[in-house]
């Protein structure tokens, strides 16, 4: 059986989110409204397999909504120059620190960011 491998990925949302969003909004008081607003999530499906489960309500086998509702409803598309130059990633710790890095990187240079 192969290794499970992971991934980052960042979605570009509108610009709606930040106005429509409360939280959205608290999380990113930097944000001057030139760059885009953008969702860091990590995976270990490939980034489109889990943008397309971001698009539709998908639940797990507990009835459990595994998605975003912030990239269900404001997602737009993938942003690949922002995070392929990351992936694979071994293992799921490994995963989970870059993707906090990666949001946290992209909000200082003047993103709207969203991440769990």
């Amino acid at each position: 059986m192969p290794k499970t491998q992971y991934s980052v990925y960042v979605v570009e949302l509108s610009k709606r989110v930040f106005t429509e969003h409360a939280k959205f909004r608290n999380a990113n008081p930097q944000f001057n409204g030139v760059l885009q607003c953008l969702y860091v999530g990590m995976t270990s499906k490939t980034p489109k397999e889990r943008f397309m489960q971001h698009k539709t309500v998908y639940t797990n086998k507990k009835g459990y909504k595994i998605s975003s509702n912030i990239v269900q409803k404001y997602g737009m598309y993938l942003r690949p120059s922002l995070y392929n130059h990351l992936n694979p990633i071994e293992t799921r710790e490994e995963a989970m620190d870059i993707e906090e890095k990666l949001a946290l990187y992209l909000r200082r240079q003047g993103y709207a960011v969203w991440y769990n």
